[in-house]
């Protein structure tokens, strides 16, 4: 696990004062997080017929009134099966070669389980268009891609999704860069981004073989990161993988297959082997 990991894993424990607002902590995941590092279940592996209730796996089993505001709040945030976030991927079948995720599938997980904290990956040649359909309908996060924006009009359309009016309160906004990317592409651009996203996997479809190569990205941009910022990877991780991202620096792991790959009754399991913690039981 990197220093920079370490450092925000204790400088952002939750305060156990009664004044701590949950709220402001589920806004603000990101930037904000009351542990690391953040495991994000990719929905694009999950059944889309019963999305809810895939959803619903892989959160507390307490009821909504409850387990507060957000996913984590005093009550779950040592519960190491549980997930922090769902990650939402979007493919326009232009930027990538598959077609996903409309913002109506947002919508849906929002009114079924208005406490998450929804992740959306922008795998589009329009980022911006997409952006405000999102937002609109309960994005809590969006990152677009360094490849399908002029290097000169990165910075300004961070500005313009984060000032977008949301029902959410402040969006948080990130940047992803594609395997075959250079990283010198994206290194000038790491400042207005509450999050960088480095893909392991060519985007398009889910369940890919893990990119070794794309380490060395991680290790060059976990130093640049502040504190507050967030190094998310996403694709082909399993437990196989798992220590070699986080040693790298990232602090945010999206799994897809490795977790709704599994029976309902074990994706705890998978999340907390996701977290590092060995499975007790029978060896052998």
């Amino acid at each position: 696990m990197s220093n920079r990991h370490r450092n925000c894993s204790s400088q952002f424990e939750i305060e156990s004062s009664a004044a701590a607002n949950l709220t402001q902590v589920f806004r603000n995941l990101f930037t904000h997080p009351p542990r690391l590092p953040l495991i994000a279940p990719s929905i694009l592996a999950a059944d889309f017929g019963h999305m809810a209730a895939e959803c619903r796996s892989v959160l507390p089993s307490k009821p909504p009134e409850e387990r507060g505001y957000g996913i984590i709040s005093r009550r779950v945030k040592h519960d190491p099966a549980v997930a922090d976030l769902f990650h939402v991927d979007v493919m326009d079948g232009h930027f990538v070669p598959n077609l996903t995720l409309g913002p109506d599938m947002v919508r849906a997980i929002r009114k079924s389980i208005p406490e998450s904290f929804l992740d959306v990956h922008l795998m589009v040649t329009d980022p911006w268009l997409h952006a405000q359909a999102f937002v609109k309908a309960g994005a809590d996060h969006i990152t677009f891609h360094v490849e399908v924006v002029p290097p000169a009009d990165i910075a300004g359309l961070a500005r313009r999704i984060r000032d977008l009016e949301s029902p959410r309160g402040a969006v948080s906004v990130g940047l992803a860069i594609n395997p075959p990317t250079p990283v010198e592409r994206i290194m000038p651009h790491l400042e207005p981004f509450d999050l960088i996203l480095v893909m392991s996997v060519n985007p398009g479809f889910g369940g890919q073989s893990f990119i070794t190569e794309v380490l060395k990205k991680v290790e060059a941009i976990s130093p640049e990161l502040t504190p507050h910022q967030r190094l998310e990877m996403d694709g082909g991780i399993q437990v196989a993988t798992i220590d070699a991202c986080l040693d790298s620096g990232c602090d945010v792991v999206v799994a897809g297959s490795a977790i709704f790959g599994e029976a309902a009754a074990k994706r705890g399991k998978a999340i907390e082997r996701l977290r590092g913690i060995p499975s007790v039981g029978k060896s052998g």
